[in-house]
Order: structure tokens, then C-alpha cells, then sequence
């Protein structure tokens, strides 16, 4: 017999009414991108004469399969002036990480599924992008939006972002993640159990186990075996999802990733 949130999260994954977390929190050390531009929240920085948060907002506004959206920050009072008045939004305090704060989210009862997760600073999030996602992730435990380093390379050559190598391509991360059942707690579990270890290597390795690391440091498999075999380790499916829209892969991280958005959105780029 299915426990009451079991049976949520399996009828979850038939429905299209999906809750949207955007995460808007600070870093706890400081962020020196934030104070060269002169604000006080990283979320607050300008893109084309608006806060970027409400890029993102705008776009999980208009997509028809958002319900409801969660603005996590540490102090929602730093925000409360700056999204737009709609009942769907909702302003909440967060942990002091991200790992945390999704922890606490995922491992709450009163949580329903599916939930979708992006970043204050996706400032080129579009709708079509979200339901391109939604679409792909739909049946996954746990989805992770990517994109392929030659398709971003090929439109934006100089783009600087961080890139895992696979058999097959290397793949930057969307800042898109779907949580399509509570088993994505296990996930995010070991995040904050490498996030609080300094000798994060060793976690991992205890963990996953060195056949599994080994085989992504030798490039031995694609990006879905080893989301794959990593999701059987930890008893949950998880899928990678492959934007076809390069510039699902651009944040604003430093002033160079400011200029290039800016670029993007005045047709300069």
C-alpha cells in the first residue's frame, strides 16, 4: 500500500500543473560580481534596464504548465519590491546553501510534484525553453538541463563556462533541474554531504565507487550512461536533457557574462 505522499508523486508525474523554484539567494561569503555592479543582490543586477530576476520570473509566468512559483532567498524582504504582483508568486526564506534549501523543500510532506528549478540570473530563460524542458523531463525522477559544447561554441565562440567531458561531447550546465519525485531527495542528499566536505573527491568516491568515477575521468561513457549508473546507485532515475537552444547555457556569473547577455537581448550577438 502506497503512503500518502508515495501517491502524490506518482500522480504527479501524470499531471501538468508544475511548481516552479526560482532560487535568488546570495552567497554567504560576499560576491565581488555583485558589488562591481554596484548593488546590494546578485538578483538585483540590471539587464536591460530591469532587475534580472524578472527575466526569469516573466518567463515561468508565462508558461502554461507553471502553477505556482517559489522565489527562495535568504531575505525575501530584500526582494519584496522587486517581482511582480501576481498571487502565483510566492517569497520564502531559504537555507544557507542551495543544497540545503532544496533538501528541506524535497524532504517536506506538503511538497507536491513535479517541480522545476532555475536561477535568478538564467536572464535569457524563455518559454520555450521551460516547455522544451518540462516536455523532455516528464517520467524522470530527476532531470538536469545541459547543453553541448560544440552547439554554444559554434554561435558564441568566446564564451567562457565550465564543461564535463563525456564520450561523445562535453556539456555545460542549463541551470534547469526537474524534481519528478521525492526519490530525487537521494540526489540532492549527496550534494549536501559533498558540499559539506572539504575532501569532496574522497566523498564522491566513497559513494559512487572508483569504476563509476573512473569510467567519467576516461571519458568511457556518454553523459546518459552515466546519469544512468549513477541513478541505479542511488535508487532513482535521472535523465539529462539536451537543450536545443544553446543559449539555454549562458548565466550571468561575471561582467563578461553581463556584456554577452546584453549583447543577446540588444540583437548584437
Amino acid at each position: 500500500m502506497c503512503r500518502a505522499w508515495e501517491a502524490r508523486d506518482i500522480l504527479a508525474r501524470n499531471v501538468t500543473d508544475w511548481t516552479a523554484v526560482l532560487l535568488a539567494g546570495s552567497r554567504p561569503s560576499g560576491d565581488p560580481f555583485t558589488e562591481r555592479m554596484g548593488v546590494s543582490h546578485k538578483a538585483l543586477i540590471e539587464i536591460a534596464g530591469e532587475p534580472m530576476l524578472l527575466r526569469p520570473l516573466r518567463a515561468l509566468l508565462v508558461t502554461p504548465e507553471i502553477r505556482s512559483i517559489l522565489v527562495l532567498t535568504q531575505n525575501p524582504d530584500d526582494l519584496a519590491g522587486h517581482t511582480m504582483t501576481d498571487p502565483r508568486i510566492l517569497l520564502r526564506a531559504s537555507q544557507g546553501t542551495i543544497a540545503a534549501t532544496l533538501a528541506d523543500l524535497l524532504a517536506d510532506p506538503k511538497t507536491t510534484y513535479p517541480i522545476l528549478v532555475t536561477t535568478a540570473d538564467h536572464a535569457l530563460l524563455d518559454r520555450s525553453m521551460i516547455g522544451e524542458f518540462i516536455a523532455e523531463s516528464k517520467g524522470c525522477d530527476l532531470a538536469i538541463g545541459v547543453v553541448e559544447k560544440a552547439r554554444l561554441m559554434s554561435r558564441f565562440p568566446y564564451a567562457k563556462r565550465t564543461w564535463l567531458g563525456f564520450r561523445g561531447g562535453s556539456y555545460s550546465g542549463a541551470n534547469l533541474f526537474a524534481f519528478g519525485s521525492r526519490k530525487a531527495l537521494a540526489a540532492i542528499e549527496l550534494w549536501r554531504s559533498v558540499e559539506q566536505d572539504r575532501k569532496k573527491g574522497l566523498a564522491m568516491l566513497s559513494v559512487l565507487g572508483p569504476a563509476l568515477l573512473l569510467g567519467a575521468v576516461l571519458r568511457l561513457r556518454t553523459i546518459s550512461q552515466s546519469a544512468n549508473a549513477i541513478g541505479r546507485r542511488l535508487g532513482l532515475s535521472i535523465c539529462p536533457v539536451e537543450m536545443s537552444n544553446p543559449i539555454a547555457a549562458i548565466d550571468v556569473d561575471k561582467v563578461e557574462d553581463h556584456a554577452m547577455v546584453e549583447a543577446i537581448i540588444a540583437g548584437r550577438a
